[in-house]
């Protein structure tokens, strides 16, 4: 079990705080590299999800502790980046939304849970799962990912041991192994790291193929607050060649800067 495995360092309680901080750097610096190695297993999934979320269905994210906020993190910013429904990109977390918080006591233990809260969204075969779990054995995860397999709804993982139950139970594992942690067993760090930019990764990547994205602009964000507006205000600015007014105008009256850019291309102007 490699996520378990011993700190390629010792003495870390006597350790100074530099040298603390140059221990944990040094270990964050492997995870990019790790990851370049599962890429050809996150490339395979992207557009099975794609082919998906075309007809309608949804991306769901299971995980426990760490790696079900993390799930949670990510589904939560797709709608304000991209302008999707809060519910096309779900995060679900072992003893519901008190855990994301504070720890729920075995919480993840139980194999049949996930599927029960699983039920409560009416997943089916257009939607996609992905269980989330460092080591690759959290029976919450596992088990969700059998009943959802059985049902016919396509199946992934992300996990940093290889080979485990969970990659098993996947029909697209990606196994991102990054090795012992800085302090043992403590997968929230190298682990956690990795399957954030994972999850990264597959959702920009979503999101892109949806069409979400012009040219390296987010179009659909929602403007949710006054940095996103001016953000929002420049990238038209930007797009068009136009006056910071002009663009304002616009924004204002087409709500997104998808809906700016393309009512001033077709002639409409600030109508």
């Amino acid at each position: 079990m490699v996520t378990e495995s011993v700190s390629n360092h010792d003495n870390l309680d006597k350790m100074s705080v530099k040298e603390i901080l140059r221990g944990i750097n040094e270990e964050d610096k492997t995870v990019p590299f790790a990851i370049e190695q599962s890429i050809p297993q996150i490339e395979v999934l992207i557009p099975e999800i794609v082919k998906r979320m075309k007809a309608g269905g949804r991306l769901f994210y299971i995980g426990a502790g760490t790696s079900g906020r993390l799930g949670i993190v990510d589904a939560s910013e797709c709608p304000p980046t991209y302008g999707v429904p809060f519910d096309m990109v779900i995060g679900i977390i072992a003893g519901g939304d008190g855990a994301i918080r504070k720890a729920v006591e075995f919480a993840e233990d139980d194999p049949e849970q996930a599927w029960k809260d699983l039920a409560e969204y009416n997943i089916s075969e257009l939607d996609t799962l992905i269980g989330i779990a460092a080591s690759g054995r959290t029976p919450y995860v596992i088990g969700g990912l059998n009943k959802a397999r059985e049902a016919g709804i396509l199946t992934a993982s992300i996990s940093c041991n290889p080979g485990s139950e969970l990659s098993v139970a996947a029909q697209y594992p990606i196994e991102v192994v990054v090795g012992p942690e800085f302090v043992t067993g403590s997968t929230r760090m190298k682990a956690g790291t990795a399957q954030k930019l994972v999850l990264n990764m597959i959702s920009t990547s979503v999101m892109i193929q949806l069409g979400k994205v012009r040219g390296n602009k987010m179009v659909d964000m929602q403007m949710s607050n006054y940095k996103l507006v001016n953000r929002g205000i420049t990238m038209i600015m930007n797009e068009l060649g136009i006056s910071r007014e002009e663009a304002e105008v616009l924004l204002e009256n087409h709500g997104s800067v998808r809906g700016a850019i393309d009512s001033y291309r077709s002639g409409k102007g600030q109508s």
